[in-house]
């Protein structure tokens, strides 16, 4: 996989290698050490990515796009696919976290936000 920040190969390591111990089933991840650039994969398999890598702004961003909306299925209201689906009538998008840029992870906020009257 090619670090999508400088281009240059990154490497298939065991996240432990990143966070000093490993952290679930699927413990292995594609990271580029000089743009601490990281993407899990599914089942330790290099061939299948969690989404796309990630820096540390756009991590956070992620997350930030998580807190907010994951509650929409996680108090049970609506299954999860019934939440993306809303979410891609609300903003003509299909969404995927792990592929989100800052701009889609800013427009999840802002429509969840929306809904529950937040904003």
């Amino acid at each position: 996989m090619t670090c999508p920040y400088c281009n240059q190969p990154a490497r298939f390591v065991d996240n432990a290698e990143i966070y000093g111990r490993r952290y679930g089933k699927s413990y292995m991840m594609w990271w580029c050490k000089p743009c601490d650039a990281l993407v899990g994969t599914h089942h330790n398999n290099p061939d299948t990515p969690l989404g796309t890598m990630a820096n540390k702004e756009l991590r956070l961003w992620r997350r930030k796009a998580h807190a907010v909306f994951d509650p929409l299925w996680k108090s049970g209201k609506m299954k999860r696919k019934e939440a993306y689906r809303w979410l891609k009538e609300q903003t003509g998008k299909w969404v995927h976290m792990g592929e989100s840029d800052i701009e889609i992870c800013e427009l999840v906020i802002k429509t969840v936000q929306q809904m529950k009257g937040t904003v």
